[in-house]
């Protein structure tokens, strides 16, 4: 039986993943249903496809719960040690459950983001949602990309910590806090948020997009990069995190 095949069967055979998957989906299209549900008149007839995607970041921070969990629980309860005993390269071991884990991630972020499109076409009937444009193609497709990428960075993180509440604290509070704080170091702050990796994640999906109801274009002045290079930005930051994650499960004891 193949790594791949022995880290699906692990992953889906617990309920924490079940749940973390039903919760990110809900997350998402709940939100959308909320945010598309009240549109009346004119809101709703100038309601854009951003509109749709209210809970994309909430459902990413479940999928990376997740993903940490998919690590810390295997050292916490020993499990990992077996594992590696039956395959000695830990490398491939790991790269194994992070293929199988950031796979499924990205299939739950698709889901979410185009049932939240879904939904939201029809609560606001009446509203321009079609994607006619590659900017809003990136919005709802590249939802996949992103949740599997930060799964992968949270998978380093629960190798690098393995203890499930430390490795859940960094992978929460580093998009929705520490981020948001750059802004407040005086003269290199805003120069920092925008090499910050979560925050070129998000300029992946939202470069091109009208922003609320109101239509109003975001340039591309504060971002770092375009919107591909961008998401190139986000991919090495979680292969580079992965590498050392990887270095340091070869030279630690399991």
């Amino acid at each position: 039986m193949s790594v791949i095949q022995v880290e699906r069967i692990k992953l889906f055979t617990t309920r924490s993943p079940w749940w973390c998957m039903i919760v990110a989906a809900v997350l998402t299209i709940g939100l959308a249903a909320l945010t598309t549900g009240f549109l009346k008149g004119d809101d709703e007839l100038q309601a854009s496809i951003f509109i749709t995607q209210p809970g994309a970041q909430l459902s990413q921070m479940v999928m990376m719960v997740m993903a940490a969990l998919a690590v810390t629980t295997e050292y916490r309860f020993g499990t990992l040690r077996t594992s590696f005993l039956a395959v000695p390269q830990r490398s491939a071991l790991l790269l194994g459950k992070t293929f199988v884990v950031a796979f499924l991630a990205g299939v739950v972020g698709l889901v979410a983001s185009f049932g939240a499109w879904g939904i939201g076409s029809l609560f606001a009937s009446t509203a321009d949602l079609a994607i006619d444009t590659g900017a809003e193609w990136r919005l709802l497709a590249g939802q996949g990309l992103v949740f599997a990428l930060s799964a992968v960075i949270a998978i380093a993180i629960g190798i690098l910590i393995r203890q499930s509440a430390g490795a859940i604290a960094i992978a929460i509070l580093w998009p929705l806090v520490v981020e948001n704080l750059f802004g407040l170091i005086p003269k290199v702050g805003d120069e920092m948020a925008k090499y910050a990796p979560f925050a070129n994640a998000s300029s992946f999906l939202n470069q091109g997009q009208d922003f609320g109801i109101a239509g109003e274009n975001a340039g591309g002045s504060n971002y770092a990069f375009g919107p591909w290079g961008a998401l190139l930005y986000f991919a090495a930051w979680a292969a580079v995190l992965l590498g050392i994650a990887l270095f340091s499960a070869n030279k630690r004891d399991a």
